[in-house]
């Protein structure tokens, strides 16, 4: 699975112009379910999203973590994380989960936030959404359970890639 999260001050979420999710001060979480994930990984995305410290502390440094400073999450599926780029214009989507797997493995990564006791709002998946946001920081990051399951390794000193 994956998830790219940005931190917000507020985001809400619309279909056919009514507002299906909002949240003040969190997380807004796409994220996207590929083919042969399963709940766990859904479960394991929850805990990095909601654990990571990227909220500012009263100095203002990025020390606390969703759970820590009472935050909420709103949660869009977004298939087209699954991109691939890599030949000619039209992007592939053909590592996307099927619709009825995607479906409740986004419930799932949901439903392992709220357990966690994160509030969450959502959108309705396989609609067409409108996502509005205040992006705070600006300050986004991307996960992948495929890339979360790997041991950390050793990084040369010509090797810079972002991995979390």
């Amino acid at each position: 699975m994956r998830a790219l999260l940005q931190r917000v001050s507020r985001a809400s979420v619309s279909v056919d112009g009514e507002v299906v999710g909002e949240i003040g001060p969190g997380l807004l979480i796409f994220v996207a379910a590929g083919k042969g994930d399963e709940p766990g990984d859904a479960a394991t995305l929850a805990e990095k999203a909601a654990g990571l410290r990227i909220f500012p502390d009263a100095e203002g440094k990025s020390n606390l973590s969703l759970l820590d400073m009472g935050g909420s999450a709103l949660v869009i599926s977004q298939f087209t994380l699954y991109a691939d780029c890599r030949r000619g214009r039209r992007p592939s989507f053909s590592d996307a989960a099927d619709p009825m797997p995607a479906e409740s493995l986004v419930q799932e990564f949901r439903g392992a936030l709220d357990r966690l006791g994160v509030r969450t709002a959502a959108g309705r998946f396989a609609a067409d959404m409108h996502v509005s946001l205040d992006n705070e920081g600006p300050f986004t990051i991307m996960l992948d359970t495929e890339v979360l399951s790997r041991p950390r390794r050793a990084r040369g000193r010509d090797e810079h890639t972002s991995e979390c």
